[in-house]
């Protein structure tokens, strides 16, 4: 049983951009707590997070890890995430698991575009954020860097202590104010932040203006209720590397942040008799269990490891939850806590816990794990993912290694959400999409390393959508006669395009029968669908997967003897394609939206470069440390290979994140290369 409830456990999540120094803000909290003897350092490749052999090698996180320790009669689970854009999806897929957000911010590189995300993420999220301003061992430019993040992220942001002795000591300003800062008088500061929490609790106001100060308990209750709120968000100071403000920063987790008790309400949806519901889960043992699993992984000794956040109940090895939906329930002979690449068994995991079970090949990513009858489609509402848009073709390097290969692949995509793979049936083509370059490089070396499977790889062909521009009818006679019984079936349909305000449909395709009088009998209409499906997935003019048409077949004949399904079903493939072949057809295009970062003197250069790629720069804003951010949006067919321009127009400066934003119609020039290059493959009669 564990010496702690669930009270006293604080879940924290330290996000930011690469080389914030996360990975060693918790080296140093776990060092100042006595789990470590000696403070690893990620270029050494020695840190608890760090683990994994291409970490070590790369410098740098790629995937979440988690460790937990007990300090000031609290039991902290902290989460380090990657900070590298390409991996940001396994940043976003952990905050369902925790109850604050810890942004990590280099003192010297200043906000940069992770940080931006993260912020967005957590507040959309409704999580309280906190910010740890890091490396402060180089004081120049943190007034100038605070009054950044308050301009950035409002007023909210205030500190909670400040930097002192030239950055070699922190002092607090929150229940403290005297002493000297290396930011100004720190009663001042002090005077800042109390204005700012007792601003959500008006009787509290009323006492702060009457008398000039407030008790320091009264204090930390209205600090949760401002830090829930979104009404402030903390900021403190660090230098993890030398140890400077990591003592007091361990103090502020266990005194200030919420517990899962006191922590912003999730929200669990689900369906029961066919109605949309939802549940706010407790964090209460005597419930029935609820938890969430927010992290798949395979490890080389236990296998398939699932990390789980528990919201309600408890789980340990005489639980035996069901899966989602499921009604067969699951038998669970272990549970861990984690602590980096360890694993040590406990008898159970208690409500707002973090643990971790092995070996379950039912359990993936985004499971809830429960008792009880809560109904179907169990969902915990979690922050989108960002869509994977930068693909790869990949195919072994031998013969016969396919089934070896899909199963690799299969195993990756189970552990990362921002992975896909597709089978593009036009092209024959297996493609590989991420969130970026390395993002797939690194997948790439998990396949050779880790499954010993190598491939080759080549960029993929454009994910083009065909659709149409009009109305107009289509009609095939299918006759066929081979000696005995024949085929026979006729089709006249209309098309047109599917409106966006009309209800959803599969695939992009509205289907509506407006026979009558038997022209067609009705068994033969599902095969007419089906051959109007195969076109909408293999397309009519450019191979491209076909997007938003509607179909109404309105008339047709058939043959008592010789009508059948296989008749009808090319009659209607061949009445869609003459009917679509009629109906202006154009050609879609992928859009991404990006964020491009880079020096002030590089706006130029990289809005002409957009330009020139056929994109559209929405914006430019100004950010401290000589930045700036230029949004753009601009065809997937010209920026799949950025990372190189930008590093070429920039010395490696610049950084940037793309995801999908919508489809547009293709310049005729492009869409009648593509058509030309289109070659249908031949068709039995």
């Amino acid at each position: 049983m564990p010496s702690y409830s669930t009270e006293a456990i604080r879940n924290l999540a330290l996000v930011g951009a690469a080389g914030s120094g996360k990975t060693t803000v918790v080296e140093a909290m776990l060092h100042k707590a006595g789990v470590i003897g000696r403070v690893g350092r990620v270029e050494d490749g020695n840190t608890v997070c760090d683990f994994e052999d291409l970490e070590k090698e790369l410098g740098h996180s790629l995937d979440s890890a988690l460790v937990h320790f007990d300090i000031h009669d609290a039991h902290i689970n902290l989460v380090d995430t990657p900070g590298v854009s390409d991996f940001l999806g396994r940043s976003l897929s952990v905050l369902p698991a925790v109850d604050t957000v810890v942004v990590v911010i280099d003192a010297d590189a200043g906000i940069e575009t992770v940080t931006r995300r993260m912020m967005k993420a957590a507040q959309e999220h409704h999580l309280p954020r906190m910010i740890v301003i890091n490396k402060i061992d180089h004081p120049a430019g943190l007034s100038e860097l605070l009054g950044a993040l308050q301009e950035s992220f409002g007023s909210a942001c205030r500190p909670l202590n400040l930097p002192a002795d030239g950055g070699k000591a922190v002092i607090d300003c929150f229940i403290g104010d005297g002493g000297d800062s290396d930011l100004g008088d720190v009663a001042d500061f002090h005077t800042a932040i109390v204005d700012q929490v007792v601003e959500t609790d008006e009787k509290l106001m009323e006492q702060y203006l009457e008398q000039g100060e407030v008790a320091a308990e009264e204090l930390r209750g209205a600090f949760m209720a401002a830090l829930r709120q979104g009404h402030l968000i903390p900021v403190c100071f660090t230098s993890a590397r030398e140890g400077v403000g990591v003592s007091e920063l361990m103090k502020i987790i266990a005194e200030l942040c919420p517990n899962p008790t006191q922590g912003n309400p999730r929200t669990l949806d689900y369906s029961r008799n066919g109605e949309e519901q939802s549940t706010e889960p407790q964090p209460d043992a005597g419930k029935p269990p609820i938890a969430h699993v927010f992290r798949v992984s395979s490890d080389p000794y236990v296998g398939r490891l699932c990390v789980f956040r528990v919201h309600q109940g408890t789980i340990g090895p005489d639980s035996q939850p069901q899966v989602d939906g499921q009604r067969r329930v699951l038998r669970i002979a272990h549970v861990f806590k984690l602590q980096g690449k360890n694993h040590a068994e406990t008898d159970k995991i208690i409500a707002g816990d973090i643990g971790a079970v092995a070996k379950i090949d039912e359990i993936n990513f985004n499971s809830i794990l429960h008792s009880g009858d809560l109904g179907d489609d169990l969902r915990l509402r979690c922050p989108g993912l960002p869509k994977p848009m930068y693909g790869l073709a990949v195919e072994g390097t031998t013969k016969g290694t396919e089934t070896k290969l899909a199963e690799a692949l299969s195993r990756l995509v189970a552990e990362d959400p921002t992975l896909v793979i597709e089978r593009v049936q036009t092209t024959g083509e297996t493609v590989m999409r991420g969130l970026g370059e390395q993002h797939l490089r690194v997948k790439l070396r998990l396949l050779k390393d880790r499954y010993g499977v190598e491939v080759e790889t080549r960029p993929p062909k454009i994910a083009y959508k065909e659709t149409i521009t009009a109305l107009a009818e289509g009609h095939h006679r299918h006759k066929k006669q081979t000696g005995g019984a024949g085929q026979f079936g006729e089709v006249f349909l209309r098309v047109e395009p599917f409106g966006r305000d009309e209800e959803a449909v599969d695939d992009g395709l509205l289907f509506i029968d407006k026979t009558f009088g038997g022209s067609i009998p009705k068994q033969f209409m599902p095969a007419i669908e089906k051959g109007i499906r195969r076109v909408m997935s293999e397309g009519a003019v450019a191979g491209c997967r076909m997007h938003n048409i509607k179909v109404t077949v309105h008339d047709g004949k058939h043959h008592p003897v010789d009508s059948k399904e296989i008749a009808f079903f090319t009659a209607g493939r061949k009445a869609f394609i003459d009917g679509v072949l009629k109906a202006k057809p154009v050609l879609l295009e992928p859009y991404v939206s990006m964020e491009i970062t880079v020096p002030l003197e590089m706006i130029g250069d990289i809005s002409s470069d957009i330009s020139g790629r056929r994109g559209r720069i929405q914006g430019t804003d100004m950010l401290a440390g000589n930045l700036a951010v230029i949004t753009a949006e601009a065809p997937l067919a010209e920026v799949m290979s950025y990372s190189s321009q930008l590093k070429s127009i920039t010395g490696g400066a610049g950084s940037y994140t793309m995801e999908y934003s919508h489809d547009e119609r293709t310049p005729p020039n492009i869409q009648a290369e593509v058509i030309k290059a289109y070659k249908p493959k031949a068709e039995e009669e």
